[in-house]
């Protein structure tokens, strides 16, 4: 879908199947690179008209590929208008008579399963049996305002699920969030220390981030680090131990390799929900409990055994 919004980017959206302008002529398949042209020529022309893109927008299509139906084309299409780039596809027929957006599934396959393969569940705080059926990938960052209140959501439904295994992982938005990665460095240097100084730690940022600013980041955090059991003067090495920043890193290009683009996004047996609503994320859930483990699932949480931390 095209990524920034300017104001046609509304109307992008649109799913519909419609014909593309001009077609009284058919545009033959061919391999050719005039053939080729033409038909993009068509594309560019009929997209200026849909959407009012006048000479002031470049567009940029192309190249063209087959797609997975037979006799259809996927043209990438970029349009950068007053500094602002969107991107998108189009699939077009290869006769050129129609073109529609939308995305192109199999059904064969499952649909997650390409955002599982991306997810590294090891080297990570968790909580939850490590063979869990359903897994919760949490991407975070300290200094944003939704993931401490998903942090609260967590602390309220993990204990309903304790078959299920939730995973934090750091994501910075070190753009607008100052002392976002000085938090999540300081985090993974909790994490090494155990599993649960890890989430003590993690409660209290939380807890106190409204009080917390890049000026008083480090006061607070060796704070809240010697209280959680390591000094200040080991914190601050582990921080700049090119290890830490390292996993910090991995974690954030695992996130970009998902195409995270905003805190909390969490990936639910690779399913994406972005902002961590509660009842959105508990429905979910017990959807996978009852794909993968149905009888987890009809088993009342007193009957399970507490989760372990790993």
């Amino acid at each position: 879908m095209f990524k920034r919004a300017v104001p046609f980017a509304a109307i992008l959206i649109c799913l519909a199947l419609f014909s593309v302008a001009h077609a009284q002529q058919t545009t033959q398949p061919s391999s050719s690179s005039s053939a080729n042209d033409a038909l993009m020529k068509k594309v560019e022309s009929y997209l200026r008209v849909l959407f009012a893109w006048g000479p002031d927008y470049q567009v940029k299509l192309g190249p063209a590929a087959p797609a997975k139906i037979p006799d259809l084309l996927e043209v990438p299409v970029q349009v950068v208008n007053q500094g602002h780039t969107e991107t998108g596809t189009v699939y077009v027929t290869t006769d050129g008579k129609y073109m529609f957006r939308g995305e192109i599934r199999d059904m064969n396959a499952d649909p997650f399963a390409a955002n599982r393969a991306k997810i590294t569940l090891s080297g990570s705080p968790s909580i939850g049996p490590a063979n869990a059926a359903v897994t919760v990938v949490e991407f975070s960052d300290f200094e944003c305002p939704h993931c401490r209140e998903l942090n609260s959501i967590l602390k309220t439904i993990e204990p309903e699920f304790p078959q299920v295994r939730f995973v934090f992982k750091n994501f910075p938005l070190v753009q607008i969030h100052p002392w976002a990665m000085t938090a999540a460095l300081a985090a993974q240097c909790m994490y090494q220390t155990s599993t649960q100084a890890f989430l003590k730690f993690q409660g209290d940022v939380f807890d106190n981030q409204d009080s917390i600013t890049p000026d008083n980041v480090w006061q607070n955090l060796s704070t809240f680090a010697t209280g959680d059991g390591l000094a200040p003067d080991s914190l601050h090495e582990c921080m700049v131990a090119p290890g830490t920043k390292a996993h910090v890193d991995a974690d954030i290009a695992e996130g970009k390799s998902l195409d995270v683009e905003s805190t909390p996004t969490l990936f639910i047996n690779g399913r994406p929900l972005i902002g961590g609503d509660q009842a959105s994320l508990e429905a979910v859930i017990r959807f996978e409990l009852s794909r993968h483990a149905p009888s987890a699932s009809a088993t009342p949480a007193s009957a399970h055994q507490p989760s372990t931390l790993r």
